[in-house]
């Protein structure tokens, strides 16, 4: 039996049996990729470029994006290459970076979430606080903790994971490297270091959970509490796009991660793994953007002033 001494390179989960339906999915997979590169892209250069969204519910936002554009590049570019050239292998490097990438991006990203239901409680419940409890020192200081959070998980897991001696192979049955799959492999009983690791990142998960239900309870309070039924239609409007990423996330990966293991199959984990992984950093922009004034007068800005400088018009004055 291989050990993971003698790994050089995992196989991954082929999409697909024939020649025509890896193709097919080359092209979606290069679809939805690109549709998450713009998407991601236009809100973090529109928020980048717009004076008017300096705020702190952008600067989030901004980085949200970030993390979504490198949580779908971690998984993509890889599974579209393998489709495209009919092939399944992924080195040993390859494999473990795209743990660590995926998880940090992960990771970083439940901790923004995070972050962002407080920016919303202290923009309903403490507004004239807002400017002091949510500055700029503040935000980046924030922000910088939700990047080293992830950093600091992935690191650990990715270390504790690719420690452990893989004597069951080499064949990953998922598109992309992911923990369960690699412990999978493991025939040594010390991946319960791993699983004890993983129960750790589970309570803080949960302890992030409770922070964002507390923190909802408290500003459904406050809205309800409102005299102007205007002003309760506001203060939900600016909560829904985060509730609704949020939610699309955790929905996500609570069907991937706590599924009973009676109903797993090698399909059904290809499906909910690209649930969790693709779908969330594509539809987010599409989210936030739906409904958000603000965000969409600066996208259509930005898209007139490329469209134009692209014909060579002369500039107008925005």
């Amino acid at each position: 039996m291989p050990n993971s001494s003698s790994i050089s390179e995992f196989l991954l989960l082929a999409l697909a049996d024939t020649r025509q339906l890896q193709l097919l999915h080359f092209w979606l997979l290069l679809g939805i990729y690109l549709a998450a590169l713009l998407g991601n892209g236009l809100i973090s250069t529109a928020v980048a470029c717009d004076h008017r969204l300096h705020t702190p519910m952008y600067f989030f936002l901004l980085n949200l994006a970030l993390l979504d554009l490198g949580c779908i590049s971690t998984t993509l570019p890889k599974a579209m290459a393998n489709a495209l050239w009919h092939t399944r292998h992924i080195s040993y490097a390859g494999c473990a970076a795209q743990v660590f990438f995926f998880l940090f991006f992960l990771s970083a990203e439940y901790s923004l979430l995070t972050i962002m239901s407080y920016d919303r409680y202290v923009a309903i419940c403490k507004p004239l606080h807002y400017g002091t409890l949510l500055g700029s020192r503040a935000c980046a200081t924030m922000a910088a903790a939700a990047w080293g959070s992830g950093l600091l998980n992935a690191a650990l897991q990715t270390a504790s994971t690719f420690s452990l001696p893989l004597c069951q192979g080499n064949v990953v049955d998922q598109f992309f490297c992911e923990i369960p799959q690699i412990l999978k492999l493991s025939c040594s009983k010390s991946y319960l270091r791993e699983v004890g690791l993983l129960l750790f990142s589970v309570c803080l998960a949960f302890g992030c959970f409770v922070f964002i239900v507390v923190s909802y309870v408290q500003i459904f309070r406050a809205v309800l509490r409102m005299p102007s039924e205007q002003g309760r239609h506001k203060a939900f409007s600016t909560c829904l796009p985060h509730l609704a990423v949020l939610s699309l996330f955790l929905s996500t990966a609570m069907v991937a991660y706590l599924k009973p293991p009676s109903i797993s199959s090698a399909s059904l984990d290809l499906v909910v793994s690209f649930l969790y992984s693709v779908v969330p950093p594509t539809v987010n922009p599409v989210i936030y953007s739906m409904r958000n004034h603000e965000l969409k007068d600066a996208l259509w800005k930005l898209m007139t002033k490329y469209i134009l400088k692209a014909m060579n018009c002369p500039s107008l004055s925005m």
